[in-house]
């Protein structure tokens, strides 16, 4: 939505942290970024939101990867979303929300415990 500096910190702390991170362009659609999560791989598509479009794009995410059977990967949310929100976006399929001040290295560790989570449902 054209807010990307924290989006940037993210990702660079994560790139830091091992993670390799593809960092698409501002305003993509949900269709544009379900297109490069499959063409680049990704386990993890990150959606940064500040202009309230989450509760309508975040969903629509989702249901595109689904469309590119890439259900699979996971969807995360992150920037200015009130708390009220963040059921409705768990129930779309989102897998976690990550609000302002949330602490990178625990953000780091929750998204390990789901990626080990959803590894060990492909394995069984």
């Amino acid at each position: 939505d054209g807010h990307d500096r924290g989006a940037k910190v993210i990702a660079s702390a994560f790139a830091d942290l091992g993670f390799d991170v593809v960092v698409g362009p501002l305003f993509m659609t949900p269709q544009e970024a379900a297109d490069l999560a499959v063409a680049e791989k990704v386990d993890v598509v990150g959606v940064s939101s500040h202009a309230a479009g989450h509760l309508t794009l975040a969903p629509m995410l989702v249901e595109e990867l689904a469309a590119r059977d890439a259900a699979d990967k996971l969807v995360i949310c992150g920037g200015v979303i009130p708390a009220q929100d963040y059921a409705e976006l768990k129930k779309a399929g989102v897998a976690a929300i990550y609000g302002p001040g949330t602490n990178i290295l625990e953000s780091a560790e929750n998204l390990l415990a789901l990626l080990r989570e959803r590894l060990r449902g492909r394995n069984r």
